[in-house]
């Protein structure tokens, strides 16, 4: 594979980072087109901006690819057809296997061949309702090749939600998988899938299943097909699709406040050339390397790195499907990391937070060989400082080394990450609770809500100068004037992340949290990220979560819901831990916060992303009838555990 670090190399006496952000900023045009010489292209292309339509901007419009082809196909004729590509590790089902990146090749090639024998060609949408198993990643890589559009929906999502999908792409095909397997429990997903069908409007031509034996499906004579089967049938691959660099590779959806789901749209040669460069630049990764993302591959995590980001860059990637605890213990990612060779760790804050929870002392992670590791990543909610602490204390006690424990800002739209500590550029002393510095091609600005600048140091709206670099969303699925006015409208000639944070006179990005977990308490603007982070740094807690609720004196005022580490307050010092909790954030963010209430509860409520639902419970303890659960939500049970809680007006408050 090209290293495009050859055309971009700066000289001794420039800083590596400054120099790839400088170029970027100064020069995007040029920057990106280099950048782009990583990718094979069928048509290379010869601009990298199309700004005819802003605010809405394409990259290398005239240049054409397949994505799959790079990310299989390539390394295979380069020579490196025997290295691993895909480590399958399921401790749900005791399996572990490897493919080549021949064997992944022949695979898709063939799966490919398959959908195609019956109608998919490019521009169809195909709808991919899996659990983490390599068919996923296959039938992926599989549309890619053939310019059809997927669309991941997380496995086990109710009917209704899939319904919803499946009427906003109008699929020709959903792909699935008869079961998903979680800790306590077998989730039989064809009879989902059914009922979806049954719901939509929109009616796919067939359906493909993968069946497992741990609960093998009934299937529909006609509208079924058997995967294995279907690969048993097709000794044949199929070649690889051209396309044009901004025809669409995939719709992930993400939650929309309107109700309606948002088709995040992400393009071909954007995306390839965003997350080719990330790997090194981000990451330090290069082929030979290993890479362990615990995400889904329902998530934006997992598209861009379980599946795209590693390929593309010749990495080899570990699937791996289980929990962080319970599958069997809270050691099962550091086996998963010492059995395979893991140098780089990719996981949510919330993963390691369950982890500390199950065991403070971090016994686990010493018990495993963690040699390999070289950093470990954490992304999909903000890192608060204590969780960085105490993965970063029991790293170096494990492994004997400064592991960097690293923060990186992004979300489902970008695609990539907008901030983090780019140890393949330079690696920045790290600072608890900020993701470090700007990706090179994110110009990063806080603004008041008049859409002013801020000074370093102050909380505002964080936003993005368009445009943005490659790899970001192209618009929202079938919906411009949506992305325009949920992303562009706010601050002309910005885009709006709905999050809150600062940049500090060093140029340190912090992230607080979204704009609406900032509450006004008697005037005063206060993040509960902030409250959070001071909750959190007390040995006790192992989770927390603070949200705002209304009060007729004072607006807001904030509640604290505080899960505690194991065996920590008894029931004869829970008065004695709230005074003591209280008295932390009185001194760490000041008298205004003035919090009073905190609640200690067994579990917080989250998305299976491991974003914890904050605006739910604040709106159950509002009190408001109209309450929407996301369809996101991890596990329904926490949260109607906590719903008589969230009502109480009343309970033990510590003294003032």
């Amino acid at each position: 594979m090209a290293d495009q670090r050859t055309a971009q190399t700066p000289t001794p006496a420039e800083d590596p980072y400054e120099a790839a952000a400088r170029a970027a900023a100064e020069d995007p045009e040029r920057y990106w087109l280099e950048a782009a010489a990583a990718i094979d292209w069928v048509k290379a292309p010869t601009r990298a901006l199309d700004d005819t339509r802003a605010p809405i901007y394409r990259w290398f419009p005239d240049g054409e690819l397949n994505v799959c082809y790079n990310a299989l196909d390539r390394h295979v004729a380069a020579g490196r057809g025997d290295d691993a590509a895909l480590v399958y590790d399921s401790p749900v089902t005791g399996t572990q296997r490897t493919y080549t990146y021949a064997e992944l090749t022949d695979l898709t090639a063939r799966f490919a061949r398959a959908l195609a024998d019956r109608g998919v060609a490019k521009g169809d949408r195909v709808i991919i309702y899996m659990p983490m198993i390599p068919e996923a990643v296959i039938t992926m890589l599989a549309c890619a090749r053939l310019g059809a559009i997927h669309s991941v929906v997380f496995g086990g999502f109710s009917a209704k939600e899939l319904a919803v999908r499946i009427d906003d792409t109008a699929p020709r095909a959903v792909v699935s998988a008869s079961c998903g397997i979680e800790r306590t429990r077998v989730i039989e997903y064809k009879p989902l899938l059914d009922r979806a069908i049954e719901l939509a409007e929109a009616k796919p031509e067939f359906s493909v299943v993968v069946q497992r034996p741990q609960a093998p499906a009934q299937l529909r004579a006609g509208f079924d097909l058997d995967f294995a089967e279907l690969m048993a049938a097709t000794p044949e691959g199929a070649p690889c699709t051209t396309v044009r660099s901004t025809d669409e590779l995939y719709v992930l959806y993400t939650s929309g406040t309107t109700g309606k789901p948002k088709g995040i749209v992400r393009d071909s040669g954007g995306y390839a050339t965003a997350l080719a460069w990330s790997m090194p630049h981000l990451f330090g990764l290069r082929p030979g390397d290993t890479m362990f993302t615990a995400s889904d591959v329902g998530w934006v995590v997992g598209h861009s790195y379980i599946v795209y980001g590693p390929l593309l860059a010749g990495v080899t990637t570990v699937l791996f499907e289980g929990k962080p605890i319970g599958t069997p213990d809270a050691s099962t990612f550091f086996r998963v990391i010492a059995d395979h060779g893991a140098n780089v760790f990719f996981a949510a804050p919330t993963a390691m937070r369950v982890i500390r929870k199950e065991d403070p002392d971090g016994e686990f992670m010493k018990s495993h060989d963690l040699s390999s590791i070289r950093a470990w990543f954490m992304a999909g909610e903000r890192l608060d400082p204590g969780t960085y602490e105490w993965t970063t204390q029991k790293l170096k006690e494990a492994t004997g080394r400064d592991i960097p424990v690293i923060d990186n800002w992004w979300q489902t739209e970008t695609g990539w990450p907008i901030a983090t500590n780019p140890i393949g550029l330079r690696t920045f002393p790290l600072k608890p609770g900020s993701p470090t510095k700007p990706v090179p091609g994110y110009a990063i600005e806080v603004l008041d809500a008049a859409g002013e600048p801020v000074p370093a140091g102050t909380e505002g709206l964080v936003v993005v100068r368009l445009p943005l670099p490659p790899g970001t969303m192209a618009t929202v699925w079938g919906d411009d004037e949506r992305y325009v006015s949920s992303y562009l409208s706010a601050f002309d000639g910005y885009y709006l992340s709905g999050d809150g944070g600062m940049v500090d006179e060093d140029g340190y990005v912090y992230v607080m949290g979204r704009t609406d977990d900032v509450i006004n308490v008697s005037g005063h603007r206060l993040s509960t990220g902030t409250m959070e982070a001071a909750l959190a740094s007390h040995p006790a807690v192992a989770e927390c979560a603070v949200i705002g609720v209304e009060d007729p004196t004072t607006g807001q005022v904030p509640r604290a819901l505080v899960v505690l580490g194991g065996g920590q307050a008894a029931e004869s010092d829970a008065q004695a831990l709230r005074d003591e909790l209280v008295a932390r954030v009185r001194e760490q963010v000041g008298p205004v916060a003035a919090l009073k209430r905190i609640d200690f509860v067994p579990a917080l409520p989250k998305t299976r992303s491991g974003k914890i639902l904050r605006k739910t419970m604040r709106e159950l303890a509002d009190g408001r009838a109209d309450v929407v659960v996301p369809s996101t939500i991890e596990d329904p049970a926490v949260l109607d555990g906590l719903r008589e809680v969230l009502a109480s007006t009343t309970g033990e408050r510590p003294a003032n």
